[in-house]
């Protein structure tokens, strides 16, 4: 086992230990095993619950995909497909990539999304936080996990399940979302309010709510078009203040504005990766946070702590790059972004962690490319990009079915992504002051978001009109 993963399987193991949840009744009476892999014990458990899987099935979490619409086209887009800016695409890169898999064994392009034995039941349902995945095995668990010891004391999910996955995301603790990472397993109130594991003690499903394993809620990265969004009013309020001035900032401000000041607040988050040095034969560095500035394997990083979101107007809808869009390398090409302005009367001033990033592209097909990176022939081992490109290319199912090939000549383009900023909610005391944003305060950009300048020094903009 390589030593880059220790640190993650530590983690993991340790967080688990902390918090033990209320096992599920009979399992200790009706599973004797022994159980050899996970797949024996999805086996035992379809005796009883085979609808359970049938239901999981069909959500986004099995499928890696979701039917979405875009501006002007219906896709089918998820983590199976979308091209990112992080290790890119996980076509050809599956047994590393799905090691977050909710599943056994998608090593290539012949997993099969019909065998109910391949659904991991236990990733979900562990309470002895002893279960661990083997990230570079295409979902399986390790050898050394009882699975025996599992199974008899499985229960409701609490946030180390869906962290073992949502913290680590993008390939360590924090590298993706920026508000989700280890420090979310136990926070206390200064990290967020809600999951305080000292006071309201939320778990995810409190606000992902769930029906028939369909989990409220979509991540912009991965679907942009999704409708299925979960906010504060499920819970607050649409006018929550006793300030009349404040309930009337909410009409054209998103809560999270004001209420996530910043995000990474314990650990750092990525906020740039530029593959076009990666290979290159110099010292290794790292930063100030101890993380990576440079890897030969991936080139170089820029990470943030107590980051300040970007903010745009965001209507609930988002766009993206489909693999084998057209893109134009003089520019840079948006992967996801969300969608409304200051005439939107649906577009809020919304936080996002915006990753940017240099990739691979073809300079012929003026198109994205989907490099292999992991395994043989990946460029993690051969430092190889045209070859590299060759193996992902021709594993990558979007690319074919649009007739899209490698043309032999390849460059970096620059790459963004927004990422919805939506927990690591402060104490309402830390939330954002008038002055942090008005009179001399440069917490927003107002001339990019549309005003002519601060909008309390502008004619109508006391209103906060559009």
């Amino acid at each position: 086992m390589k030593t880059f993963y220790l640190p993650f399987i530590a983690t993991a193991l340790w967080l688990g230990l902390l918090s033990q949840a209320q096992a599920g009744g009979p399992h200790k009476e009706v599973l004797k095993g022994p159980f050899n892999t996970g797949s024996e014990v999805t086996q035992a458990c379809l005796e009883c619950h085979e609808k359970d899987a049938d239901d999981f099935m069909l959500s986004s979490h099995w499928t890696w995909e979701l039917e979405q619409k875009l501006p002007g086209r219906t896709v089918k887009r998820g983590k199976k497909n979308s091209i990112n800016n992080f290790c890119v695409s996980i076509a050809g890169n599956e047994p590393r990539c799905t090691g977050c898999h909710a599943g056994y064994g998608w090593k290539d392009n012949n997993f099969d999304f019909k065998d109910k034995t391949k659904v991991d039941c236990l990733v979900c349902h562990d309470t002895t936080g002893t279960y661990v995945k083997d990230p570079v095995a295409a979902g399986e668990v390790f050898k050394t996990v009882d699975l025996l010891r599992v199974a008899q004391n499985v229960g409701k999910p609490v946030r180390d399940n869906c962290g073992s996955c949502h913290f680590y995301g993008g390939g360590g603790d924090a590298v993706k979302h920026g508000d989700l990472d280890s420090s979310m397993a136990y926070p206390d109130k200064a990290t967020d309010v809600h999951m305080d594991s000292d006071g309201n003690d939320f778990q995810c499903q409190d606000c992902h709510t769930t029906q028939k394993h369909m989990i409220s809620g979509n991540a912009m990265g991965v679907s942009p078009g999704g409708e299925d969004h979960i906010g504060c009013d499920n819970c607050h309020d649409s006018a929550p203040h006793g300030n009349k001035q404040l309930n009337k900032h909410a009409a054209t401000v998103a809560c999270q504005t004001c209420h996530i000041p910043f995000f990474a607040r314990h650990e750092p988050t990525k906020l740039h990766w530029d593959w076009s040095t990666a290979g290159e034969d110099r010292e290794e560095s790292l930063d100030q946070y101890g993380r990576h500035s440079y890897a030969k394997k991936k080139g170089s990083f820029v990470w943030g702590k107590m980051v300040k979101p970007s903010y745009a107007w965001y209507n609930g809808r988002a766009d993206a790059y489909m693999a084998g869009d057209k893109m134009d390398p003089e520019q840079v090409t948006r992967l996801t972004f969300p969608l409304g302005d200051i005439q939107d009367p649906k577009a809020k001033i919304y936080p996002f962690k915006v990753h940017t990033g240099k990739q691979v592209y073809d300079k012929v097909n003026k198109v994205l490319l989907n490099p292999k990176t992991y395994g043989k022939g990946g460029f993690w081992s051969e430092f190889d990009w045209d070859k590299a490109i060759r193996l992902g290319m021709a594993a990558s199912e979007p690319m074919q079915a649009k007739g899209i090939s490698y043309s032999g000549q390849y460059g970096f383009a620059q790459t963004e992504m927004w990422w919805r900023i939506n927990h690591m909610v402060s104490p309402k005391s830390e939330a954002l002051k008038c002055a942090d944003c008005h009179n001399g305060g440069d917490r927003l950009d107002w001339q990019a978001l549309g005003y002519e300048g601060d909008p309390m020094k502008h004619k109508g903009g006391a209103r906060h009109a559009r």
